[in-house]
């Protein structure tokens, strides 16, 4: 049985002949109990009535109330002598006394007849009464009802086989179309059951593969892209310094690229770190205030060079819960991509507000800001705001907001940026579900 469907109409046919089967049993026990009891009290009022009418009015009076009886009463009414004779007639009924006395009772069938046969308490005299058998046919009277009930129980079992059937193949489908790799395969279910249920799994799976593999391939496309420039740089530096005057200038432009390349790949390296499982990184309560100071110094000695001032204003102090180095690097690069594209001998302005809300951090710059169509997309990898920008420029691989975001994803947060017109603004926010204050968890 491979169909789905076929197994649950066996299933339900299956089950019906048994509850029917035990149904009918269970009805006839019932229906003999219940009945056991009139039963016997009619016969033995038959009985009483038979012989009042033998001893009060003879042959004559036992004849009429004989006739009375098979009149109401199914079968032939006949009253015995302690020898089994006829008391209207004289025939001698013994043979058929002797067989019609059937355990605990019961009818005995006799030459096709229901033989039945009650004694008095004397045992002076014997009720035969021979009834005829129930109609072989009067089971037909039953059979629509029956015919009925089955076309009732293949009828709904064949709904419900396509209730379940049908969605399922649909399902598998599905599954196959996306396993052939059409990505934008899904269920779309609007079932509350567990199929539904099982359908909307897999369309998040599969939306969650569907963004893992996109970003995979764009990060190959964009890589191959980015190492381009910098192995052409090296290949045309190797064939200067064939024929170079000054082979210590070609070395040293070498050099530089090899060092370009090296701290790609490193951070590429780091990417991929963090796309790996955040809870098996080691998390530890850190005050967030001092972790932003450090930052703040760390970036001043970098905005010092381009004569840049980093104006900070913090309100408030947390203590917060996961992992410092990812935070950090978060805060730095958002800080390190305001220095690199504010003005020279202008200002950054960082504002970090901590309260029972979370925090949020917010970097202005005064540069020239960032088109409206990729606001959302500076975050994606390799995406620069000015693509004539490369490293010798100042404007890196486009890989550290990309990073900031990561990181704050990982600790549940947003990142977002909007243009001041002149300049850029960053807000990271983190929400208050993975930050503790400070006073909270010194008690």
């Amino acid at each position: 049985m491979k169909s789905l469907r076929f197994r649950i109409l066996v299933i339900l046919a299956v089950v019906f002949l048994v509850s029917s089967f035990a149904t009918w049993q269970i009805s006839d026990s019932i229906a003999r109990h219940v009945t056991h009891d009139f039963f016997e009290g009619s016969i033995r009022l038959q009985l009483d009535d038979a012989r009042r009418a033998f001893e009060a009015g003879g042959s004559t009076a036992l004849r009429q109330c004989l006739s009375e009886m098979d009149s109401a009463f199914p079968g032939t009414h006949y009253l015995l002598d302690a020898q089994g004779r006829d008391l209207i007639s004289g025939i001698d009924r013994q043979q058929i006394l002797s067989a019609g006395s059937g355990p605990r009772n019961h009818p005995s069938k006799v030459n096709g007849q229901f033989v039945i046969v009650r004694a008095s308490a004397d045992r002076k005299y014997y009720l035969l009464v021979i009834a005829p058998p129930p109609p072989s046919a009067a089971w037909v009277r039953f059979a629509p009802y029956f015919v009925l009930l089955t076309l009732a129980i293949v009828l709904l079992g064949w709904l419900l086989s396509i209730g379940i059937v049908s969605p399922l193949r649909r399902f598998a489908l599905t599954v196959d179309r996306f396993g052939r790799g059409d990505l934008k395969a899904r269920v779309q279910s609007k079932r509350k059951d567990e199929i539904g249920d099982l359908g909307r799994s897999f369309d998040s799976m599969a939306d969650r593969i569907e963004t893992l593999l996109t970003a995979e391939r764009r990060l190959l496309q964009d890589v191959s892209h980015e190492l381009r420039s910098p192995l052409a740089r090296l290949s045309f530096a190797a064939e200067l310094m064939k024929g170079a005057t000054d082979p210590d200038d070609a070395l040293e432009r070498m050099q530089r690229e090899i060092m370009r390349l090296s701290q790609l790949i490193d951070t590429l390296l780091e990417v991929t770190r963090m796309e790996g499982d955040f809870l098996s990184r080691e998390t530890q309560r850190f005050s967030f205030s001092s972790l932003m100071q450090e930052v703040m110094s760390d970036c001043a000695f970098e905005a010092e060079a381009r004569s840049i001032e980093i104006v900070s204003r913090i309100k408030g102090t947390r203590d917060m819960e996961g992992n410092p180095e990812l935070i950090r690097r978060a805060l730095e690069n958002v800080v390190r991509n305001a220095i690199r594209f504010t003005q020279e001998n202008s200002s950054i302005q960082f504002e970090a507000n901590c309260d029972s809300s979370g925090i949020v951090v917010v970097v202005g710059d005064s540069g020239p800001g960032v088109p409206e169509e990729l606001l959302t997309r500076i975050f994606d990898p390799f995406v620069r705001a000015d693509e004539s920008r490369d490293s010798s420029s100042g404007g890196g691989v486009g890989l550290g907001l990309s990073i900031a975001r990561r990181a704050v994803l990982l600790h549940h947060g947003s990142i977002s940026a909007k243009n001041l017109h002149p300049g850029l603004q960053l807000t990271i926010t983190l929400p208050a579900a993975i930050a503790e204050t400070a006073s909270h968890s010194s008690s």
